[in-house]
């Protein structure tokens, strides 16, 4: 066992899509086509400081073929405990894949592989379950519990995606119980996705048990980091991720920095009659409290007020602290010019909101800029409530 003294923490953000591959391919239609894993490598490295990253679209031959040919070329090597080092960062691999059980709707899920060849060989498998194993984020025509056993089997990590979401996440639209899907032993954690805390996620008993992660899910270089997590490892690894994800060893993970759920753009429930986002305390009816219309897309919050095991939030002691930070891209008057002098001065993001003083951001930035850095890494300023699929907004800086 290693000693605390070998511990420290280590930015992560384990969900990341590949727009395409270095030929063009394309991965995530949605993504943007310079999310490409040579590119992703770099942006995380060199601007946003984040030292471990998981690409969730890995499976992909395409994808597959880039890590080879980055890997032939000397640029980056496999670690010792799993991963891809690239500099001061290390890749995960790993794969989103949805899943639709009889009777329920499709939901995402993320699995991590301890090292390539565990992920070439579960994407020769998915090939045989799914249409167009070349995409990112598709249907798996199998079992749940079967897709559990082959990841497990492998050595890999299950984490249930962005868990609340009416968009296909487990909680959000499949399962009122994640029992119901999964064997719970083989759940290595969970991911709250951008409309939800920690707090949120104690009103459901059966999540007690599990490390909770905040990714960014991004789809564009940008958003790389906008949700992230410490966790405190020996080394950036897929073997030191596994023994955190379990609080062994004394590793855990110690933060997540997310969003306030007020600007997840699935926070509140939406009306499509009227377009109102329904910022009451509760909403419990069927119809729009503003128009009486029925087109009602439950939010996040107002889900998991509905699924609730317990009256009030519980969150265990060994819980984390939940960081609420407004991301860079969303601070008013932070343009490009003021964000790539900030870079220039302090080399990531990371150490931008961490390791920079007010006093050293205003020198570079001006002194207002610099409180609503500050502000913004504390959860200071003002927001307005998303939904529908609409963000959240930072509608003026916190009164002193």
């Amino acid at each position: 066992m290693a000693l605390d003294r070998d511990l420290r923490g280590y930015y992560c953000d384990l969900h990341v899509h590949i727009g395409r591959t270095s030929e063009g391919q394309a991965v995530k239609i949605s993504g943007s086509r310079d999310l490409t894993f040579a590119n992703i490598a770099k942006e995380a490295a060199e601007r946003k400081g984040i030292e471990l990253i998981g690409i969730i679209d890995c499976h992909s031959p395409g994808v597959l073929q880039d890590i080879h040919t980055a890997l032939d070329s000397g640029e980056m090597a496999e670690v010792p405990g799993g991963g891809i080092a690239y500099r001061g960062t290390t890749i995960l691999t790993g794969s989103e894949i949805e899943l639709r059980e009889p009777g329920r709707k499709e939901f995402h899920v993320l699995a991590f592989m301890p090292d390539l060849a565990a992920m070439e060989d579960f994407s020769s498998w998915m090939s045989r379950h799914m249409r167009n194993v070349n995409l990112s984020s598709q249907r798996l025509y199998a079992p749940a519990r079967e897709l559990q056993e082959q990841i497990t089997g492998r050595g890999g990590l299950l984490i249930p995606a962005h868990i609340f979401t009416p968009h296909k996440g487990l909680y959000g639209c499949a399962a009122e119980r994640m029992a119901d899907i999964f064997d719970l032993d083989g759940i290595a954690g969970v991911e709250l996705g951008l409309s939800a805390d920690s707090e949120m996620a104690g009103y459901l008993p059966e999540l007690d048990r599990y490390s909770f992660l905040t990714n960014s899910d991004a789809h564009s270089l940008g958003k790389i980091g906008r949700e992230y997590n410490v966790i405190d490892m020996a080394a950036p690894s897929f073997s030191e991720l596994r023994l955190a994800l379990a609080r062994e060893e004394g590793r855990k993970v110690s933060a997540n920095y997310g969003l306030n759920p007020r600007l997840g753009k699935y926070h509140r429930s939406y009306c499509g009659g009227c377009g109102s986002i329904i910022d009451e305390a509760a909403v419990t009816a069927e119809r729009c409290p503003y128009c009486g219309s029925l087109k009602l897309v439950q939010g996040v919050f107002d889900r998991i007020l509905g699924i609730a095991g317990r009256e009030q939030p519980y969150v265990p002691a060994d819980r984390p602290p939940y960081h609420y930070q407004v991301p860079l891209e969303f601070i008013p008057k932070l343009g490009k010019a003021k964000m790539n002098a900030l870079l220039a001065a302090f080399g990531t993001e990371m150490n931008i909101l961490h390791r920079a003083g007010e006093a050293e951001l205003a020198v570079v930035a001006g002194a207002e800029l610099a409180a609503n850095i500050v502000k913004a890494h504390t959860g200071q300023l003002s927001l307005s409530a998303g939904g529908g699929g609409t963000y959240g907004k930072v509608v003026q800086p916190a009164k002193e």
